[in-house]
């Protein structure tokens, strides 16, 4: 053989063990609706989510705002369940039924002002002491002891219930508030009488979770009189991932092992469906935890599954609730979350921003989904620039001429392949920027009530998660960010690369770290502050974090753990 064939020959074998060694990657498992999705949404861009997150809050909690509409907060007096005022918002612009004029100031919701905060709080802002006042404070009022029922609701008192947003009837609004309670409670852990109100609700989560022994199939849950109830509205027996988060967190934050028990048992419930159980905003907290308690407590929950009825838009009582997939027009709307059916397809932003909150994190506990979880959050941020009337073309939009009344930081509440009015806005050609809100009380609210404070203030889930990077829609997606009462004691990025090639990116860890890639199980660079380079091949994710270095490693029962705390659940060695 000749030197030039021998050389050949090396080169060959050598290209094939570089090869094989930056390919051999954990197997990524595919979620058929996310296949559906656009490996690059188009046209795109990402805008500054946390820019936006910053602008909502300096500008929406503003008392002496000016202009029609303006300010959407004031102040109830009212003093329901604590001795205290509370901060109203309004669900959305111009809204009759709210304000300081109407209903008492009394009618404002846990989903509107709660969202705000933990928003605000993820991006960096002091709730507790902004201008000297304590916003976080303010939501105790929303724990409806008044009542007996002792769990966080979406208003503070039933005189207002029926006015909308759910009370006692709907049961994931009775639910939601208390996983919004928990997350924010995990920020302030300080907050006078959050102790409290923690225990309370996990008390009251545990002893309905022993009522309904593992059968949720009912509309909603009477917390008071502690019976499960049905009415005309869909049972929702994905309320139980709900129970399990709060009950999980409880458990996380007290140690309680009868909160981790039930929190196990509602998880068995949800994992027993047969039929997609999908109501509103739930079942993406049912796939984190699956993935999450496998990780962590050795539970055998079905994570694709869970992950299916999240994406698929298979629900059944709530027809086609699920993650939307298309391009209309030339605009891609594919990862915005809603109803897969309603008028061709109706997403809301309050329900795309808030799928990211338990998605994101999911992929730490269970890697195999980077690539499906890291595509859809491509799609779902390039998409959700389109809710903002700055952002979707004129043509699209049933209010661009309102414009302004947003000053920027309201979206519309939703997109609709079709108007989902039946006399107005039918010539709009896909996707309709739209919303409700003149549905809510006919004839009386303004067409304006279709810009939706309520989902406009949950940005700051997107700001905290979404950072770019130098490679346009390759994101770097904290996986930290929003894993409540997780172990978050090493920054953890997800990147996925939408390209059909590789891409060389750059990572700064800040302080002096080891890098460990969790995709392809191997530190990947030692001892560093500095940038590094890296590559991720086309189509695939990378997931680093940042170890500190000198940390001795070790495996135990196939995990990879530094300091004792785990960092790879999921280790095989080479």
């Amino acid at each position: 053989m000749n030197s030039i064939l021998k050389f050949s020959c090396l080169l060959f074998i050598s290209s094939l063990l570089i090869f094989s060694k930056s390919h051999a990657q954990i197997k990524q498992v595919e979620v058929a609706r996310v296949n559906e999705m656009a490996n690059l949404p188009q046209p795109l861009k990402i805008i500054d989510w946390k820019e936006m997150a910053l602008r909502f809050d300096s500008t929406v909690y503003d008392f002496k705002a000016t202009g029609q509409y303006w300010p959407l907060v004031w102040m109830d007096s009212t003093r329901k369940n604590f001795d205290q005022p509370v901060m109203g918002m309004y669900t959305a612009i111009g809204d009759v039924r709210q304000g300081p004029a109407n209903n008492k100031g009394m009618f404002h919701e846990a989903l509107a002002n709660m969202g705000a905060v933990l928003g605000a709080s993820l991006v960096g802002i002091d709730k507790s002491n902004q201008k000297g006042v304590n916003y976080v404070e303010m939501l105790k009022n929303y724990f409806n002891k008044d009542t007996g029922w002792d769990i966080m609701m979406n208003n503070t008192a039933p005189e207002v219930a029926l006015l909308g947003g759910g009370y006692g009837r709907d049961w994931w609004y009775d639910v939601y508030p208390n996983v919004l309670f928990y997350a924010i409670y995990e920020k302030y852990p300080a907050q006078a009488d959050f102790d409290v109100i923690a225990r309370k609700i996990a008390e009251k989560f545990f002893k309905a979770d022993s009522i309904l022994n593992g059968n949720y199939h009912y509309s909603y849950f009477d917390y008071g009189g502690m019976l499960p109830k049905t009415n005309t509205i869909c049972v929702q027996p994905d309320a139980a991932a709900g129970h399990a988060y709060v009950l999980y967190a409880a458990y996380k934050k007290f140690g309680d092992p009868r909160y981790l028990q039930a929190a196990i048992k509602a998880m068995k419930a949800l994992n027993e469906e047969k039929i997609n159980p999908t109501y509103e905003l739930l079942m993406p907290f049912g796939a984190y935890l699956a993935a999450r308690m496998n990780a962590e407590v050795g539970t055998d929950f079905d994570v694709a599954k869970m992950l299916d009825w999240t994406f698929s838009g298979t629900a059944v009582c709530r027809e086609g609730w699920g993650f939307l997939a298309g391009n209309w027009n030339g605009i891609d709307i594919s990862g915005t979350v809603g109803s897969t059916v309603d008028h061709g397809g109706y997403s809301f932003l309050m329900n795309t921003f808030d799928a990211a909150w338990p998605l994101i994190p999911l992929v730490k506990y269970q890697p195999a989904y980077a690539n499906a979880i890291g595509k859809w959050m491509l799609n779902a941020v390039n998409a959700s620039r389109f809710f903002y009337p700055q952002y979707m073309p004129a043509q699209h939009q049933t209010l661009p001429e309102h414009a302004a009344v947003t000053k920027g930081v309201i979206a519309y509440e939703g997109m609709a392949k079709a108007s989902t009015f039946d006399d107005r806005y039918l010539e709009l050609k896909a996707p309709v920027a739209q919303g409700d809100g003149p549905k809510w009380v006919p004839g009386k609210n303004p067409e304006v009530s279709q810009f939706s404070v309520y989902g406009s203030g949950h940005v700051g889930i997107f700001g905290s998660i979404v950072k770019k990077t130098e490679v346009e829609g390759v994101l770097q997606l904290d996986l930290n960010a929003t894993d409540f009462y997780g172990a978050k004691r090493f920054p953890s990025w997800l990147f996925y690369n939408p390209y059909p090639k590789a891409e060389r990116l750059s990572f700064k860890p800040g302080v002096k770290s080891d890098i460990y890639n969790l995709i392809t199980q191997e530190f990947i660079a030692r001892n560093v502050s500095d940038a590094i380079q890296f590559t991720i091949p086309a189509l695939q994710s990378a997931i680093l974090l940042a170890i500190p270095v000198g940390q001795e490693t070790r495996i135990k029962n196939h995990q990879l753990q530094v300091a004792d705390q785990v960092i790879d659940y999921h280790y095989h060695k080479k």
